[in-house]
């Protein structure tokens, strides 16, 4: 009896992506597996066969009108080959045989290293593993009409103008993606998936006394457009308002070192940057992180524990599977402040001896692989936020984040922040404005002196970018209070 390529999560979207990706171009796993074959016959020590089909789309409402929308389809294949260090990769947009065959002749340039060509055959174990379903296979741009998806970004428009009168311009947007992978590995490995992605925003002006500041909020996540109901619109709404509606009345922020209180939810992003970046594997392995060669050591304070997740049901970062069709998993970088693990696609995994986290995310099938975060959030302490707020005599609070850079290497992150309070006597006071905070991330680890047990985890609009490659990612954590961090201010 002929050996089968094993079929991961076939009950629920192999047949479709089947369908979708195989099935009009005659191919099926035979022939994938004929082209991993010939790849394979050469020095190389593994394969993969990524296959994509995308539909996304984007409305943009201003002043009642819509003032952009956006529409496409993609899809195509590309061809990867491992050997040691190296990779070799080819794409194509066309999805048929010759395609293949094409590109599977480009990666095979990886062996040309003067090498006697032994070649490994192709995997065929079955493995009884089934891949963690998140979410529902349904198709979000479908889910409303364009008169139906206009009028959610009209309703979202009028709830934000009826939150303040000062409100003098709202922009809202909305977006969705229907997304099917199939992965064919030569390890005899098949695994597909089907992947929703909403995402809504809106923006705001609100001015005052010749004086025009902005907001902004939204959410998503891997669900369809249904989400949206308008408790939900009116949410974002008033979330928006109040941020822009502040920042009127916000004065301009000090410099200097200070004691910073972080909040909840959203400011997680500066884990993300500053030290989540700093915990994929690529980094470490190459010795560019400034976490290389600390697996085991303290890096944090005590009571820190930061997890990559990417097993959360619906929310934006997660995955049923990662981009090489390895399930997605829960893995502790930090525990108790110790380090304790990376994040790991299979080529760094193989090549540190270490487990792979089904961390390996790709843009699309014309990007390779790459060790990415799913949700990366720090988990509860035991200090109640009013706690923590009391025991600041002096300090910044930083409710909300704006843009930030941070440097892989040595760690260094300036984060400027939206919505942004001062602290006087343990108590939140006036608002201030053009607030940065300035720091090394694996130091601001150790100067951590309290954690909330409010961990929230971001509402779903986190986009991670990394070597020029963009992918959907969430982050959390609760009240954080942090001593003697730099504040770069504007005030005189």
């Amino acid at each position: 009896m002929k050996n089968e390529p094993t079929i991961l999560n076939k009950a629920n979207h192999f047949e479709t992506a089947h369908n979708v990706l195989l099935a009009p171009t005659g191919l099926d796993a035979s022939a994938l597996q004929g082209v991993l074959g010939n790849i394979m016959s050469h020095q190389v020590d593994y394969a993969d066969l990524y296959f994509q089909y995308s539909r996304s789309e984007s409305w943009g409402l201003e002043e009642g009108q819509v003032k952009s929308g956006n529409f496409s389809i993609d899809q195509g294949v590309g061809v990867r080959a491992v050997s040691g260090e190296k990779t070799a990769f080819a794409y194509s947009d066309d999805i048929n045989l010759p395609a293949l065959q094409a590109a599977a002749n480009a990666t095979k340039s990886i062996a040309a290293l003067g090498l006697e060509q032994t070649g490994k055959s192709v995997g065929q174990n079955i493995i009884s593993r089934q891949n963690n379903q998140l979410y529902l296979p349904q198709d979000p741009i479908a889910s409303l009409s364009a008169d139906a998806k206009v009028k959610l970004l009209e309703r979202l428009e009028q709830f934000a103008r009826k939150c303040d009168p000062r409100v003098t311009q709202v922009m809202a947007s909305i977006a969705g993606e229907y997304e099917v992978v199939m992965v064919a590995r030569s390890d005899g490995v098949m695994a597909a998936d089907v992947r929703p992605l909403v995402r809504i925003s809106v923006q705001v002006h609100a001015e005052q006394d010749g004086r025009r500041e902005q907001g902004g909020s939204g959410g998503g996540g891997r669900f369809d457009y249904s989400y949206f109901t308008d408790e939900i619109l009116q949410e974002y709404a008033q979330k928006a308002v109040h941020q822009a509606i502040t920042n009127l009345g916000a004065r301009p922020a000090p410099a200097g070192s200070m004691t910073v209180v972080l909040g909840a939810g959203w400011p997680g992003i500066l884990l993300h940057e500053a030290i989540g970046h700093g915990l994929e594997g690529d980094f470490n392995r190459k010795g560019s992180s400034a976490f290389a060669s600390m697996m085991g050591k303290q890096v944090a304070a005590k009571g820190i524990t930061i997890v990559d997740d990417g097993t959360l049901a619906d929310r934006r970062g997660s995955l049923s599977m990662d981009d090489e069709g390895n399930q997605t998993n829960k893995t502790v970088l930090i525990e108790d402040g110790i380090l304790r693990g990376y994040i790991q696609d299979t080529l760094n995994a193989r090549l540190m001896n270490m487990p792979v986290t089904g961390n390996a995310r790709r843009e699309s099938y014309a990007h390779i692989p790459m060790p990415r975060m799913t949700n990366t959030y720090m988990h509860n302490g035991d200090k109640d936020p009013a706690e923590i707020i009391k025991s600041v005599k002096k300090g910044l609070y930083a409710a909300n984040f704006g843009g930030g850079q941070v440097d892989i290497t040595s760690g260094k992150f300036v984060f400027s922040a939206a919505e942004a309070y001062m602290i006087e006597d343990g108590k939140i006071t006036h608002p201030v404005k053009g607030a940065t905070l300035i720091g090394n991330g694996p130091d601001v680890l150790t100067r951590v002196s309290m954690i909330g047990n409010d961990m929230q985890l971001d509402s779903g609009v986190g986009t991670c970018g990394k070597e020029g490659q963009s992918v959907p990612v969430g982050v959390g954590q609760p009240t954080l209070k942090i001593d003697g961090l730099t504040v770069g201010g504007t005030a005189s």
